[in-house]
């Protein structure tokens, strides 16, 4: 190649071909679609078993429900409830009607229609790292997460529109418990034009956040239960229990009309068992007992099943990510969700302490196992360290190379006969080049994916540049999508409305989170 490259131009039919005067590449993440069909790890009577041998658990093994209207609920509906065991024994059927009252399709909205999205099956979304109580970066280091750090992964996440969907990236810790809703909510409505992410933290915080969402958007309580408009995730405990926080999002969410991502975290070995098989029958026995519990709740409920399952280290008992057993298990998740009609998120992320190699094998082989196994939405896509300990900052730009890359499949690729380009084949003798075709210069401005951050000059060129790694490249990036950072035009006048009625809830003394 580097020889054929050196030779001199033959000659070609066609003369010199010349470059379009204003070809600019534009390409649209704002909304994708899955290019290609979810690859199975189980076969279907596999997968039938281990559904219903979930069945069986919930029905004989049976869920501890620590809060008390939770289980009133599902004892209304016909389960078996021993208040003094906080146990609940769900019946098939109460499961079976459950699923089939949940909605397979719904629109979560935003403060701009352009950024809406279908969350259904065959759709593809990514959020970024989220859940993280520390922040690092080349510049300040690693520390404790502040509500500058929120605040500045905000705008990085609504800087890219590969990221569809916001999530709290890092904790703003500075900030008091039972005020910190108000500031995140701000901070979510004024910087960012996205679906906003709440966390279930109290049926009083969730509340106070509704309202924060009603005031900014101007909409009545039956406007804002009519759609989607935030999401949160509820995280059963597993094996085998839903805590009072948890169990009263998803009630406080059902009955808002607004979106649980109801996701057990089984770590094979640990909470579940060491194997890929029954680590899947135990999230999926819990994910239906939560999507069970938002449908008697509210009958059709928008609700989402999750799958996070994955493996630990034996040696350490560390949580482990992009491993080959994570992308086994997001397969069959897949296959589960998909066996119960539900749209479903997974999850990547990345247990190394730096943005390095191993972060980076991680986190994309994790994307790669959700894409394939056709994962409706894909959180912790991009910044997640330490197993979610910590966000990074350079993290974040290096894996939104990974996550545009997989958005660039989502375009179709023709293969008709302007594509195949047979004059430009026949332009060009053996041993030539295609450098100067028509064919390639009516493309080549457009034709590539341009890498946010990847390296691809030579060694000379790149020594002379300065020789930056990647991570010193993505401290550079980062610090400019800050420094140049405007808010959307949506966000205009959204602290204008929400600092009175912020200003009310905290002299009234905020909400404390429900423990």
């Amino acid at each position: 190649m580097e020889q054929a490259l050196n030779r001199s131009r033959p000659e070609r039919r066609g003369g010199r071909g010349r470059a379009p005067k204003s070809a600019e590449r534009v390409a649209n993440y704002r909304q994708l679609r899955h290019p290609f069909t979810p690859l199975p790890l189980f076969s279907d009577d596999e997968v039938a078993n281990m559904h219903e041998t979930a069945l069986k658990v919930l029905e004989e093994l049976g869920i501890k429900v620590l809060l008390d209207e939770a289980r009133d609920l599902y004892r209304a509906a016909g389960a078996i409830v021993n208040d003094d065991t906080q146990m609940v024994f769900i019946g098939r059927e109460v499961v079976a009607a459950a699923l089939e009252n949940a909605p397979s399709s719904f629109r979560i909205r935003s403060i701009s229609a352009e950024r809406d999205q279908q969350y259904e099956l065959g759709t593809l979304m990514f959020m970024a790292g989220a859940g993280c109580p520390n922040a690092t970066d080349r510049v300040r280091g690693r520390r404790p997460g502040s509500l500058r750090d929120f605040t500045e992964t905000l705008k990085l996440q609504q800087s890219f529109d590969a990221i569809h969907m916001l999530g709290p990236s890092a904790e703003p810790q500075d900030v008091p418990p039972n005020l910190r809703h108000y500031a995140m909510m701000k901070a979510q409505l004024t910087l960012s034009d996205k679906p906003a992410f709440l966390y279930s933290r109290g049926k009083k915080q969730a509340e106070e956040s509704f309202e924060l969402l009603k005031c900014a958007i101007g909409l009545s309580d039956e406007e804002f239960e009519q759609d989607v408009w935030t999401t949160t995730v509820i995280n059963s405990n597993s094996p085998r229990q839903l805590d009072r926080p948890m169990s009263q999002g998803i009630i406080d969410f059902a009955r808002a009309g607004q979106v649980s991502i109801i996701t057990p975290f089984c770590l094979s070995g640990a909470m579940a068992p060491v194997t890929t098989a029954g680590s899947l029958t135990l999230q999926h026995a819990e994910a239906m007992a939560g999507i069970t519990l938002a449908q008697l709740a509210r009958k059709g409920a928008p609700v989402s099943y999750g799958g996070f399952s994955s493996n630990v280290d034996m040696k350490s008992g560390s949580p482990a990510f992009g491993t080959p057993e994570h992308v086994k298990a997001c397969l069959g998740s897949g296959q589960l969700a998909r066996h119960i009609g539900l749209p479903w998120r997974s999850a990547a992320g990345s247990a190394s302490n730096l943005s390095d190699a191993q972060g980076a094998q991680e986190n994309t082989m994790a994307l790669w196992g959700a894409m394939m196994a056709g994962a409706t939405v894909i959180i912790h896509s991009a910044g997640w360290l330490e197993g979610g300990l910590c966000f990074g900052y350079e993290k974040f730009v290096n894996d939104m190379d990974a996550i545009q890359s997989l958005a660039e499949l989502c375009a179709p690729t023709a293969g008709n006969d302007s594509e195949i380009g047979f004059e430009a084949l026949s332009d060009v003798q053996p041993g030539g080049h295609f450098f100067v075709t028509q064919h390639t210069m009516d493309r080549y401005s457009t034709a590539f994916y341009p890498p946010i951050n990847y390296e691809l000059s030579n060694h000379g060129s790149w020594i002379a540049a300065g020789g930056k790694n990647a991570e010193e490249r993505a401290t550079a990036i980062w610090q400019d999508r800050l420094e140049t950072f405007e808010p959307p035009k949506a966000c205009m006048d959204m602290e204008e409305r929400l600092e009175p009625l912020i200003a009310r809830m905290t002299e009234a003394g905020g909400a404390a989170p429900l423990d």
